[in-house]
C-alpha cells in the first residue's frame, strides 16, 4: 500500500511540474529562436531605416537574430495586417506607421480587415517626424499669429501645398482650419520634392510638409517655418499651436513597435524593456535625422493612438472622407 501511495505521489508530483512549467519556462527561454521583424514600407524609405535601426539594437538586448524583412503596399496595410495573422508567440514583430494604424482604417476602410485597437498589441512609440507651417523667408508672415490673421480676413487666398489628400500635412491643414476660424486654399501633390518647390517658386504661399525636407532651405535662408506639430530638439524656437494657446495637439507621423495581439505575458516582460532600452539607444542616429526618438511605453502608446484616431475620424467625417 505504502509502495502504491508512493508512486502515485510520484506521479501527481510530476504533474503539477509539467502543467506549472510552461509560464516560466518561456520566460526563462524567450527569444529561442530568430524574430521576424516586418517593415510595412520599402527598403530605403524612411521607415526602413529607422526600423532596421530599432531591429539592430532590438537584436542586441534579446542575445537573438531579429531579421527585417519589407512588406509594403496599400499606405502600410499589407505589412500590418499580415503581422495580425501571424502566431501570437512573440516572434513576428510588426514595425508600422500612423498610416497603417490611423488614416488608413479611417479614410479606406474597405481595404483594411484588422482592428488595430483589438488586433495588435502597442510595444512602444519610437520615432516622430515633425512637419511644419512653412513660408518663404521674403512673406509678410514672421509669426503663425500673423499667418493666421491674413487668413482669416481673406479667405482662401493663401494657398497651402501638402503631400496629398488623405496625408498627416493634409489633416493638419484641417485641423488648423477648425481650430483657428481660418480659411486656406489646399492644393495637394504626391509627395516628393514638389510640396517644397511650389512654395520656393512662389506657386503657393505656404506648404505643409516634414521638417526634415525644408529643413536644408531653412539653413539656406530661404524658407521660415511658423509652426510644427512637435518639437524639433535642434530648433526648440519653433512653437507648436499648443504653445500658442490652442488646446488641441495636431496630428503627427510617427513609426512604432507593435505585435499580434495576445501575446503572452512572459513574452511581454522580456520583449517591453527590450524594446523600451532599443527605443532609447536610437534617441542620437535619430535626431540627427530631424526626427523626434520619443519612447512612449505600450499604455501610453495605445492611448496616443486612440486619442489621435479620434480627432483624425472627426476631421475625416467633417470634411468628407469618410461616412460618420
Amino acid at each position: 500500500m505504502k509502495s502504491k501511495q508512493h508512486m502515485m505521489y510520484v506521479v501527481l508530483s510530476m504533474v503539477v511540474l509539467v502543467t506549472g512549467v510552461p509560464s516560466l519556462s518561456l520566460a526563462q527561454r524567450y527569444p529561442d529562436r530568430p524574430i521576424q521583424f516586418v517593415i510595412a514600407n520599402v527598403a530605403g524609405a524612411s521607415m526602413d531605416i529607422t526600423g532596421r535601426m530599432l531591429a539592430s539594437e532590438l537584436e542586441k538586448n534579446l542575445g537573438q537574430k531579429v531579421i527585417p524583412s519589407n512588406k509594403a503596399g496599400a499606405s502600410a496595410v499589407l505589412g500590418t495586417d499580415a503581422v495580425v495573422k501571424a502566431k501570437k508567440d512573440g516572434y513576428t514583430l510588426l514595425y508600422t506607421s500612423v498610416s497603417g494604424l490611423t488614416f488608413a482604417p479611417i479614410t479606406n476602410p474597405e481595404i483594411v480587415h484588422y482592428d488595430p485597437a483589438k488586433d495588435l498589441e502597442f510595444v512602444g512609440l519610437h520615432y516622430a517626424f515633425p512637419s511644419g507651417i512653412n513660408v518663404r523667408t521674403d512673406s509678410p508672415w514672421k509669426t503663425f499669429a500673423e499667418l493666421i490673421d491674413y487668413a482669416k480676413k481673406n479667405p482662401d487666398k493663401v494657398r497651402v501645398s501638402t503631400t496629398g489628400v488623405g496625408s498627416v500635412p493634409h489633416f493638419m491643414l484641417e485641423m488648423i482650419q477648425v481650430m483657428t476660424g481660418a480659411q486656406f486654399t489646399h492644393v495637394p501633390f504626391e509627395g516628393g520634392e514638389s510640396v517644397v518647390t511650389a512654395v520656393l517658386g512662389g506657386h503657393v504661399e505656404a506648404s505643409c510638409d516634414a521638417y526634415a525636407k525644408v529643413s536644408p532651405h531653412v539653413d539656406a535662408g530661404k524658407i521660415r517655418v511658423l509652426l510644427t506639430n512637435r518639437k524639433v530638439p535642434l530648433h526648440p524656437q519653433i512653437p507648436m499651436i499648443t504653445e500658442l494657446g490652442y488646446k488641441q495637439s495636431l496630428p503627427n507621423s510617427w513609426f512604432g513597435l507593435l505585435a499580434p495581439a495576445g501575446i503572452p505575458e512572459d513574452v511581454k516582460k522580456i520583449l517591453v524593456p527590450a524594446a523600451e532600452k532599443a527605443i532609447k539607444n536610437t534617441k542620437a542616429k535619430i535626431e540627427e535625422m530631424w526626427g523626434v526618438c520619443e519612447y512612449k511605453s505600450p499604455s501610453e502608446f495605445k492611448a496616443m493612438w486612440e486619442e489621435e484616431y479620434k480627432r483624425v475620424y472627426e476631421t475625416a467625417v467633417k470634411i468628407g472622407l469618410r461616412k460618420p
